[in-house]
């Protein structure tokens, strides 16, 4: 019994049941929405904080930019004014010497007080003599005792002349405050050098003009460089030995010789990252900067972004809340339904097993009442074949033996019946498996067929049992038609036995037992099959097909030797049939009875009116047919199967009638002999022999003469003179 055509759900009892609900859908819709719902949020947050980053990373730009320039704007008039008055100066001076500077001091004094004494940028404005020795001043009148003779900036000037100098910051001996000059040198009219004219410039006053341009924002920097990347102000204020690394990207720009331009660096300073707009003065070899703070940009951007993010937060977690309270919601109600559900199919199924039981009640009466009778009929038969065997046959020995036989056969099938209907007593007795398998093997291995290998594992210690040994037998040949049925292109047939102790009651009751586990590799049954598997008439199987008797009996047979029988099975990957018998407590070594009949059959003269090729598989069957055949007058030669006659055939063995049995064992039935005559034969005379209404229409398809099984000898007659005669 396999799983062929799923069997049809009774309309009553889906009737019953509480309607269909997918819940797997409304789950996945508000499984999509709770995604969306956390998805589209976060990317329209996500852009929005993107292009928020950049916009500020903009306007930081821009705000650099202008201050970059304001401080340009700033420098370049300063030192324009301070490049006018040191030029006023040197015409003033003209070509003055050190001794004669010394004789105006005073009136240089009052002059270039008058020049510088207006001017916040300016601290002082002195003249050098070519030795470096101060001998004029804005501020000193008399002028102190010094000398700059060894200073870079008084050096720088006399070697560069005529261009004006910047010197690095210092604290200025004359200006006695926090300075950077400007030196540009005196040369006569001879062109010979008279001394230095220097300007001290406040750095204070960059830097305040600095802290005004930026205000309270301590992210922001001005500075002022030289062309060699030395600073000379900053604000916020910084050390003066900072020294710039050569590979800085705002030190590299300077020696590229550019203009103006934006880098980003780290500050050698305070080690922050930086994006720095750079412009140069003029015609001045000086640099001023303008720089924002990366991490202060970021600050401000993620503070804000956070913020907009938990605003845009609050009516997701009210969408979430309400998400999951209904998903929440949706789990209980499927509960509540699957709950109400199978209690319907419970209640259903109870009704419908209490009806199927009182079906099969009823059917078991019918049975065992048919069965009854029908031995009856038997004892008729059994007790006349006896009379006629004391009396000799009277020379129809082998005919009332091939009757007796038959009558056999049937009464097997009423023992079947009553079987399946718990109303057969039990013809138990101790059995030792190893040594009865030795006689049911080939039965087994026939009833599998030919296209499935089978493979048994019986071990010598085996405990005895106490079974009908009949039923035993009859049970692996039907499980085995099982499973020749389940492997239709072949496979393995596994008949495996084993002791086992069962302690508790799962899966059956507990005891010791002998477990015989069969099992093939075949289509298997799905779960609705399998429950159903060991039910009295129930089959997969094409009607006319199958009785469904088969795992019924296997089941009646173990539970009358003690025991149960339980199954195994997979879709696509097999069924294991498990028979539990129990351990015989006694063994008895009393041997089996085995019982042997004569088949032979007494031969008639015939008229040998013609040739007719038998196809049967069933011997004594075949046996039967011949001798009617014979007594007919006819010759008769037989082939086992379809195979066989189509091999006949071929050879070019030429017959008055081809007679054949439809179901036959091989590749070839006898439709498939039919169809094979026709095709090659059209007109050769050819009868078919049946006992199942299934093959019928497609007999009638082939226009071919059918016997239905069992047909007396004159329906036999009559179908020959028929079929010859036509011919």
């Amino acid at each position: 019994m396999r799983d062929s055509a799923a069997p049809a759900v009774d309309e009553e009892l889906l009737g019953s049941l509480p309607p269909a609900r997918d819940f797997g859908t409304t789950r996945r819709v508000l499984v999509a929405l709770l995604l969306a719902s956390v998805v589209l949020p976060g990317i329209c947050v996500g852009l929005y904080a993107y292009f928020d980053y950049q916009r500020r990373q903009a306007d930081a730009l821009d705000a650099v930019d202008r201050l970059a320039r304001v401080a340009e704007e700033n420098a370049v008039k300063v030192l324009d004014l301070n490049r006018e008055m040191s030029s006023r100066i040197v015409e003033i001076l003209g070509d003055l010497d050190e001794s004669g500077t010394r004789q105006r001091q005073a009136i240089l004094h009052a002059r270039l007080n008058a020049m510088a004494g207006t001017l916040p940028q300016v601290a002082a404005v002195s003249v050098f003599s070519a030795d470096g020795d101060l001998v004029a001043n804005s501020r000193w009148y008399p002028v102190p005792d010094i000398s700059i003779q060894r200073r870079d900036d008084f050096q720088t000037a006399r070697d560069h002349r005529p261009a004006m100098y910047f010197s690095l910051p210092m604290f200025g001996a004359v200006a006695q405050t926090d300075v950077f000059n400007t030196a540009i040198a005196r040369t006569g009219s001879d062109g010979e050098f008279l001394g230095v004219v220097s300007v001290a410039l406040r750095r204070s006053y960059f830097r305040d003009f600095y802290r005004q341009l930026v205000g309270n924002n301590p992210d922001l920097t001005v500075g002022l460089y030289r062309s060699d990347a030395n600073l000379l102000v900053r604000y916020p204020a910084a050390g003066d030995s900072i020294v710039i690394p050569a590979d800085n990207p705002f030190v590299l720009a300077i020696r590229r010789n550019l203009r103006e331009g934006h880098v980003s660096t780290r500050s050698a300073i305070d080690g922050r990252s930086k994006t720095v707009a750079f412009r140069k003065l003029a015609h001045y070899p000086l640099y001023v900067t303008a720089s924002f703070d990366v991490a202060s940009v970021f600050a401000g951007w993620w503070k804000h972004d956070l913020l907009i993010a938990l605003l845009a937060l609050v009516p997701c977690i009210g969408i979430w809340l309400l998400i999951g309270f209904s998903l929440y919601r949706l789990r209980q109600e499927q509960i509540a339904w699957e709950s109400w559900r199978s209690e319907a199919v419970l209640r259903a199924d109870a009704e419908a097993t209490s009806r199927q039981l009182r079906r099969m009640g009823a059917l078991g009466n019918l049975v065992a009442s048919v069965a009854h009778d029908f031995n009856n009929l038997l004892m008729v038969v059994f007790s006349n074949m006896e009379l006629a065997r004391r009396k000799g046959y009277a020379g129809v020995q082998a005919e009332v033996q091939a009757v007796e036989r038959a009558a056999t056969t049937a009464s097997e099938l009423s023992r079947k019946l009553l079987s399946v209907a718990r109303k057969k007593p039990a013809q138990n007795e101790h059995l030792r498996l190893c040594d009865w398998f030795a006689g049911a093997v080939p039965l087994v291995q026939a009833a599998a067929g030919p296209k499935v290998r089978c493979s048994f594992t019986i071990p010598d210690n085996l405990w005895d049992i106490v079974v009908d040994q009949a039923e035993l037998e009859s049970s692996l040949i039907n499980i085995a038609g099982n499973a020749r049925d389940a492997m239709p292109e072949g496979g393995t047939f596994t008949v495996r036995c084993r002791n086992v102790s069962v302690a508790n009651d799962e899966p059956v009751p507990k005891g010791e037992y002998v477990v015989v586990t069969c099992s093939d590799d075949g289509v298997g049954m799905s779960d609705a099959v399998a429950r159903r598997a060991f039910d009295a008439l129930f089959t997969t199987k094409e009607s006319g097909a199958g009785t469904g008797l088969g795992l019924a009996q296997v089941l009646a047979m173990c539970e009358q030797a003690g025991g149960t029988a339980r199954l195994r099975s997979e879709a696509a990957k097999g069924t294991d049939v498990l028979l539990y018998l129990p351990r015989a407590e006694a063994p008895d070594t009393a041997p089996t009875p085995s019982i042997t009949a004569s088949t032979g059959l007494d031969r008639h003269e015939s008229r040998a009116s013609g040739t007719v090729l038998l196809v049967e598989d069933n011997e004594e069957v075949a046996a039967g047919l011949t001798a009617v055949l014979e007594v007919l007058g006819y010759e008769v030669r037989f082939a086992s199967n379809g195979d066989e006659a189509i091999a006949l055939l071929q050879q070019g063995q030429v017959f008055n009638l081809i007679l054949s049995d439809v179901q036959m064992p091989g590749e070839h039935s006898g439709l498939d002999v039919a169809e094979f005559v026709r095709k090659q034969w059209p007109s050769q005379p050819l009868a078919l022999m049946t006992g199942y209404a299934g093959e019928l229409e497609r007999a009638k398809q082939l226009n071919v003469p059918i016997l239905l099984k069992p047909f007396s000898a004159s329906d036999l007659e009559g179908l020959m003179d028929g079929a010859l005669g036509s011919r």
